[in-house]
């Protein structure tokens, strides 16, 4: 009688529609498995509400895929908050500094409730962890760009193949 409407996934419409949607405009997979290390690198960068500026200023210059760039970027979020302490915890204990009480709630409370008494309290914390985060990115880049190139590649091989089909 009716027929069923197969809806598509999240990841698909939101992660494979955009990668597919690039790799049929000419991009290279190269070029994409870089947006996509830089994106989830510059995504995890410890200081909360920069990520996009920070993924703008490295992406442009380096003629980064934006879309997939700022896709993967987004994706990487959660792990951004869960990251955000441990950043600065390894910041402090490579800085030999005595450990500050903090969480995530209490240190938005601060930052909306008095933002120059925050950077006043926190600035040097925050600073330790962007240094953590400057001295493990170029490795968390490596790493994902090796995963993803291959992967994209196949992606594209099959685009390929099924364009040549038709």
């Amino acid at each position: 009688m009716s027929e069923s409407v197969q809806r598509e996934s999240l990841w698909r419409r939101w992660v494979v529609n955009p990668v597919i949607a690039q790799l049929t405009q000419g991009t290279s997979p190269s070029k994409i498995a870089q947006a996509i290390a830089f994106g989830i690198t510059t995504g995890l960068f410890p200081l909360l509400g920069t990520t996009t500026i920070i993924s703008l200023a490295v992406g442009i210059p380096l003629k980064l895929n934006q879309p997939v760039m700022q896709v993967f970027r987004e994706l990487s979020y959660p792990l951004h908050l869960a990251t955000i302490l441990l950043f600065m915890r390894a910041g402090e204990s490579l800085f030999g500094v005595a450990h500050v009480p903090l969480s995530i709630p209490m240190l938005m409370e601060r930052f909306f409730a008095n933002p120059g008494q925050f950077l006043a309290d926190f600035g040097m914390i925050g600073l330790y962890a962007v240094v953590v985060w400057l001295l493990i990115a170029p490795l968390l880049l490596g790493t994902i760009y090796f995963i993803s190139r291959p992967i994209i590649e196949h992606l594209s091989q099959r685009l390929t193949r099924s364009r040549d089909a038709t």
